[in-house]
């Protein structure tokens, strides 16, 4: 108790930090069901209609749910590692977008894939339903897959598993900055996915994400590249 002016006040005591990594937790669980949600609703919306048919096995639409899924959940993974091991407030902040954007996006991906009673996972390996040659955000031609020594195939832009023991294993500016180079890469190659799915599909919720996908990735790429500039750093090689 405390006494100011005469009258007396209580002294509010700070949230603990476990308390706000609950709330942060919380909202994280709450963005991805309204994605799922969501991504229901609009599938719901074009089954309505008497000429939309559920895509194939195998499709550009089932594929690309499929796989970007995948390709978000590594960004999300890596945004809640500099989440709490960063102590740069702009870092923070990014990561929790990160987080807060992909987690809606794989909702709405989840719940085109319940809908079209379709696995999570696709079977074999990665972008199998990528059947032409993808250019890159460089105007370059991409590989649908690299091979990861370590995990088997990856998906354009994603960490290996030797980076990803890499990034836990650093700390302060030098994590700061290799976060921030691998999440450059990872959004260039999404964006290249993302693209791709769009060229090769006519379905109209897939485009409305697509587009979402672009508009926010995008930005975050412009916000990284001069991130990294103000740290003196560059990305990484293509």
């Amino acid at each position: 108790m405390s006494t100011e002016a005469g009258l007396d006040t209580e002294e509010i005591p700070e949230q603990p930090t476990w308390s706000r990594w609950v709330v942060i937790g919380g909202t994280l669980l709450a963005v991805l069901l309204i994605g799922a949600t969501a991504g229901m609703f609009l599938t719901r919306a074009v089954d309505d209609d008497p000429a939309a048919a559920v895509p194939a096995a195998g499709s550009v639409e089932v594929g690309f749910a499929q796989d970007m899924s995948t390709h978000h959940l590594q960004a999300v993974t890596m945004a809640g590692i500099a989440r709490d091991r960063t102590t740069d407030p702009e870092i923070k902040q990014l990561s929790f977008d990160i987080e807060r954007t992909q987690l809606e996006q794989v909702g709405r991906m989840k719940g085109w894939l319940m809908l079209w009673d379709r696995p999570e996972q696709p079977i074999g390996a990665p972008m199998q339903w990528m059947t032409e040659p993808m250019t890159g955000h460089d105007g370059m031609s991409m590989a649908p897959s690299s091979v990861n020594p370590a995990g088997g195939p990856l998906m354009p832009g994603m960490a290996t598993d030797e980076d990803l023991k890499k990034l836990r294993s650093l700390s302060g500016r030098a994590f700061d900055v290799f976060f921030l180079q691998l999440m450059l890469r990872h959004h260039q190659g999404g964006t290249s996915m993302a693209q791709y799915a769009a060229g090769h599909s006519t379905l109209p919720a897939l485009k409305a994400l697509v587009n979402s996908i672009l508009t926010s990735q995008g930005a975050e790429m412009d916000q990284i590249k001069l991130m990294l500039s103000g740290r003196g750093a560059q990305p990484l090689p293509a």
